[in-house]
């Protein structure tokens, strides 16, 4: 159990050598997210593994108000930190925890090497008109929360919501370091039903990757987005492919 200003986060540490491997779930999700991974990760590189359940989620603490990235970065980073594993992390990101390994590689550029992007949000993704049009489709559902009784789960759906607009505007000005490299995976299918937003989060996908010579995209066959349960060989092997070229 790691504590950062105030409240307690659970870590789990699969023991290895150099590099780390860090997973971090999406939002609503916690560390069993990779039961399917860690193992296989585990045996075929050899690598120390890191997961941990975020704030809110599994056996960590909830912090109220609204969720900030900036937040889960210095969480992350006090429990990397205490663990020693602050160089040569290849960091492995699901969905909304894109928006934690973009403020992070920026705030500590040193500690990681390189990173596996999962069906991750990415600021491509967050135009004023995609943004709003997300708010404003969210307004019905959060609504509906908000009238029934309280759980851990709607608490974290309402502190994610509660500055959506604002902090994914402020994410759009974000870029990922030129000198870390990073393989984006994208799922067939996208968190969306909608056919516009489906291809706007392929396109922020294909523009991140073309940002820059040392990145790469790979296409996740027949997953939703919940590639790591659906696909996690596409996540596996492209982690392997990642550790070779860090060693």
């Amino acid at each position: 159990m790691i504590t950062n200003n105030g409240h307690k986060l659970a870590f789990y540490v699969a023991p290895g050598r150099l590099p780390a491997i860090v997973l971090d779930a999406g939002g609503g999700l916690d560390a069993s997210y990779w039961k399917k991974i860690v193992p296989v990760l585990a045996k075929s590189t050899g690598s120390e593994i890191i997961t941990y359940d975020r704030s809110g989620e599994g056996l960590s603490g909830d912090v109220p108000g609204p969720w900030k990235a900036q937040n889960a970065v210095s969480d992350l980073a006090a429990g990397l930190a205490q663990l020693g594993a602050t160089k040569n992390v290849v960091l492995v990101s699901h969905s909304l925890a894109g928006e934690i390994a973009t403020y992070f590689v920026r705030q500590h550029p040193h500690w990681i090497t390189r990173a596996v992007l999962v069906d991750a949000s990415l600021p491509e993704f967050y135009t004023d008109s995609e943004t709003a049009k997300l708010v404003a489709a969210n307004e019905q559902q959060i609504a509906a929360i908000k009238g029934q009784p309280q759980t851990r789960a709607t608490r974290q759906l309402l502190a994610i919501a509660e500055d959506y607009g604002p902090a994914h505007l402020a994410y759009h000005q974000q870029a990922w370091p030129q000198n870390v490299p990073a393989t984006a995976i994208v799922s067939s299918q996208t968190p969306f039903t909608t056919a516009s937003d489906a291809q706007l989060w392929r396109q922020a996908q294909q523009e991140f990757v073309s940002a820059a010579p040392n990145r790469r995209l790979v296409v996740a066959q027949h997953s939703s987005h919940d590639i790591p349960v659906d696909r996690p060989d596409v996540v596996i092997n492209a982690v392997q492919e990642t550790v070779k070229q860090v060693r």
